[in-house]
């Protein structure tokens, strides 16, 4: 593609040619590969990342729950607050087509909100419901288009949206944690160079 525009018209005129071509290839891809994807994310967003909070949050000093270290930064409550907000309008709303009840603004906003078990039963029920959603997918519901946001995109992008998002925050979570009680969060035993998780049940693995 040949552009000898601005610079911005030109990544503006790529990205939509790159989305395109994506989008077409999306009705292609294999039974096997969606059902892996699906799978993975249902991993993600159901075991791993909200196991990985609740053991962050749960050696986090109670009075640090909703602490924020300026103005424009967020307290650990804000994030998690934040993935229920993300995970519920994105997926369970956006591609399960549930009622869109989303209050973006006051998961922000928000000082000294829930206690900590009512703030992880909180995330926990939107990550149930999400990857309930997610079980009903399949690799041709993976093509198809939806509105969220405002915005044009596919039931693949949401998803993947939803998972990349979850990752990044969750480890901002994690580094809140390690900040205040470095020597109690441990996810992984590295004898041995292996990285054996310890926050999966003795014999699951976080990748396969």
């Amino acid at each position: 593609m040949a552009c000898g525009g601005p610079i911005d018209e030109c990544f503006t005129a790529g990205w939509r040619l790159a989305r395109k071509r994506f989008r077409v290839q999306l009705p292609a891809m294999s039974l096997d590969i969606a059902s892996r994807f699906l799978e993975r994310s249902r991993h993600y967003l159901g075991v791993e990342y909200p196991v990985k909070i609740r053991l962050a949050l749960q050696a986090l000093p109670p009075e640090q729950l909703w602490w924020r270290p300026n103005a424009s930064s967020n307290s650990a409550g804000n994030l998690v607050l934040h993935l229920a907000g993300n995970v519920r309008q994105w997926i369970v709303s956006g591609v399960g087509g549930a009622p869109d009840v989303r209050q973006r603004d006051l998961e922000f906003s928000t000082r000294d909100g829930l206690p900590l078990e009512a703030l992880l039963e909180l995330l926990d029920s939107a990550c149930a419901d999400a990857t309930a959603v997610l079980a009903r997918l399949d690799a041709a519901s993976l093509a198809e288009s939806r509105v969220i946001q405002g915005r044009d995109t596919s039931v693949f992008s949401a998803v993947y949206h939803v998972v990349e998002h979850f990752s990044g925050h969750t480890g901002q979570i994690i580094l809140l944690a390690k900040s205040f009680t470095p020597a109690s969060v441990q996810f992984y035993d590295d004898a041995g160079g292996l990285a054996r998780p310890l926050f999966l049940p003795e014999g699951r693995h976080d990748v396969d």
